[in-house]
């Protein structure tokens, strides 16, 4: 069983920063491709970010409304990954969480929260004055 526990979430206001982290644990497994999903109050689950490695070259993915704010890095060997996100916006409040996945995604799937094999529980974000 592979657990992913994310942390670095609370309470933020506008303008301000934090930096989300996930780590992943249990069965031992290599990450192909990690990412961070979040839900906005009564909105669906939509896609934030990804990172995908292929041998020593890796890959950033990003969500529109992520670009320019938000930064993802990770480390594939060690399961990890962070999620920095920058000049906050009361709309960027939801909950966050971490996937992974095992095998390589391409295209569209890197999008795709039904692409991912292994979840999060999620941290809550809230940008708020």
């Amino acid at each position: 069983q592979v657990q992913l526990v994310e942390s670095g979430g609370g309470l933020v206001q506008p303008g301000g920063s934090l930096r989300l982290s996930c780590a992943a644990s249990g069965r031992p497994f290599s990450s192909v491709v990690m990412g961070w999903f979040r839900q906005c109050p009564g909105k669906e689950r939509e896609f934030v970010a990804a990172i995908r490695w292929a041998g020593t070259l890796y890959y950033s993915y990003y969500s529109d409304a992520a670009k320019g704010r938000f930064t993802i890095s990770g480390d594939n060997a060690k399961n990890k990954v962070a999620l920095q996100m920058n000049s906050l916006k009361p709309d960027d409040t939801a909950v966050y969480y971490c996937a992974a996945n095992p095998g390589s995604l391409t295209g569209s799937d890197v999008y795709t929260e039904g692409r991912y094999d292994y979840w999060g529980r999620g941290t809550q974000v809230t940008v708020s004055s």
